[in-house]
């Protein structure tokens, strides 16, 4: 059986390994707080920028779309050039990106910014975890490594409009991206130092085709969403719906018989298996879909300042760090896909409380509800993950972590275009039909051009805040549907 080749023939020492973890952390934190900085930011770059309901959608999914689509074709790049090398060269070229964005002149200028973030987060996501299944071969230490990966970015995820609102409050709306820079700089000197070199010895040929086929199975169906939401259902919605399943159904195909796949399909034949990736994919789905709009809830309707904003969702952030500490003990006392299951049952709780605390009249409610969002998204993504790796041979590591993570960010990608897009379709229905233009387009358009004492306003806040209700109870519906899937296909029996 072959092994990773790593940069020295002696087992990295503990202190080591650890310290090399905390590089690793650090970049999946960096990559999750920018997946979600830019809420806090919508209402002031609306200002600046004038996007459109669909632009506004675009920036936000862009990012984590283009890493969906990317990530199986990186995780084999890394595995075939080598971990460490791939991750440097991402994370430089993320610091690039970031530089164009917080500059960004126009709505369309950001919308490409954000697109090259994301082609420069897939180099880098996949090599964190196969690195990690590198540096650590014995199972309990992995899970705890794992674990702490998941609390670096489930807690990204939350921290993100932390560290918007802190920002928004001193500088504009670019210093979100700006910031990225020294850290990205002083991510380059660590990585560099402690990080091991790993490969996968025999990658066989890389297909090319199968890497299109990949992208183009994603990108067109997310297109499909998007525009039905703006032009209802037409040719070209249908075109792309369609030429996105013939581009999965082609890919799956060519992977079955390929000698050297860019992903082994056949791993979805285990019940178990396909039970992590599809828990995995839908705890991102419920919480990215919903935060992405949150924050403008926050700020729109309850009237927060950014920073404010930032601070009132930090209780999810908490919740997702305190269950790294009860994942062994869970685990112990119900098995994984009890565990699991439990995760995505609290999630689904959480949002309903959050859809019926929005109309509360004080935030402790809110803060409240946001507590099981995050210990469940916490536990559920911390397992699965730990679940998807476990799965395969450390030679195969990074085309393994590419699967989760291809489920991680796709479910992100299609939280924000289908629950994004079902936010915006309550809210108009819920708006009188005579309303002008700009407030039907979206509450940050609305927001811009009216009096926030007029009557109208409070009229575009209302159907708001109806529309994220309903989208709130829709994500815990899909959550709960999962949390039963996962207890009857991930086995629960004792690692």
């Amino acid at each position: 059986m072959t092994t990773s080749l790593t940069t020295s023939t002696e087992p990295l020492s503990h202190r080591r390994r650890w310290a090399a973890l905390g590089v690793l952390v650090g970049a999946v934190l960096l990559l999750a707080v920018d997946g979600t900085v830019l809420y806090l930011a919508v209402p002031s770059l609306t200002r600046e920028l004038a996007p459109s309901a669909t632009e506004i959608l675009w920036i936000g999914d862009i990012y984590s779309l283009a890493l969906a689509g990317l990530l199986v074709t990186a995780g084999n790049l890394a595995d075939r050039f080598g971990r460490k090398r791939v991750l440097l060269i991402g994370t430089a070229a993320f610091g690039l990106a970031s530089v164009l964005a917080a500059f960004s002149p126009t709505a369309g200028v950001l919308i490409f910014a954000r697109l090259l973030l994301g082609v420069a987060a897939a180099t880098i996501m996949p090599s964190t975890l196969s690195i990690i299944r590198t540096l650590f071969a014995d199972p309990r230490e992995r899970t705890r490594a794992i674990a702490i990966w998941s609390a670096g970015s489930g807690g990204g995820i939350a921290l993100g409009p932390l560290v918007g609102g802190v920002l928004l409050e001193h500088y504009w709306w670019g210093s979100v991206f700006l910031i990225n820079v020294p850290i990205v700089v002083g991510f380059l000197i660590a990585g560099a130092l402690l990080l091991p070199e790993s490969r996968d010895p025999h990658p066989g040929r890389f297909d090319l085709l199968s890497a299109g086929l990949s992208m183009a199975a994603i990108v067109p169906l997310v297109y499909a969403v998007k525009h039905a939401v703006g032009s209802g259902i037409d040719v070209p919605v249908v075109l792309a719906a369609a030429a996105g399943l013939l581009a999965g159904t082609a890919f799956i195909r060519r992977q079955r018989r390929a000698a050297n796949p860019l992903i082994d399909v056949t791993l979805f034949r285990h019940g178990a298996f396909s039970g992590a990736v599809l828990a995995n994919f839908v705890s991102v789905f419920a919480l990215m879909g919903l935060l992405f709009f949150f924050s403008q809830y926050l700020q729109l309707v309850r009237g927060f300042g950014p920073l404010e904003a930032g601070l009132a969702e930090m209780p999810a952030t908490l919740a997702s760090i305190v269950v790294v500490a009860a994942v062994g003990v869970v685990v112990t006392r119900l098995g994984r896909g009890r565990a699991v299951a439990a995760g995505l049952g609290v999630t689904a709780l959480g949002l309903l409380m959050v859809a019926l605390a929005e109309r509360a009249s004080h935030y402790g409610w809110l803060g409240l509800a946001l507590l099981p969002v995050g210990l469940g998204v916490g536990l559920a993504l911390t397992l699965t993950v730990d679940s998807v790796l476990s799965a395969v041979p450390r030679d195969k590591a990074g085309s393994a972590s590419a699967i989760s993570e291809t489920a991680y960010e796709l479910g992100a990608a299609l939280g924000i275009a289908i629950l994004g897009s079902l936010v915006t379709l309550v809210y108009r229905a819920f708006l009188p039909a005579d309303v002008p233009g700009e407030v039907r387009d979206s509450l940050a358009g609305a927001a811009a051009v009216l009096d926030p004492g007029s009557g109208l306003a409070q009229t575009a806040r209302e159907a708001f805040t109806g529309a994220m209700q309903v989208t709130s109870v829709a994500a815990a519906a899909v959550t709960a549907v999962a949390a039963v899937i996962a207890w009857r296909t991930i086995p629960s029996g004792k690692d």
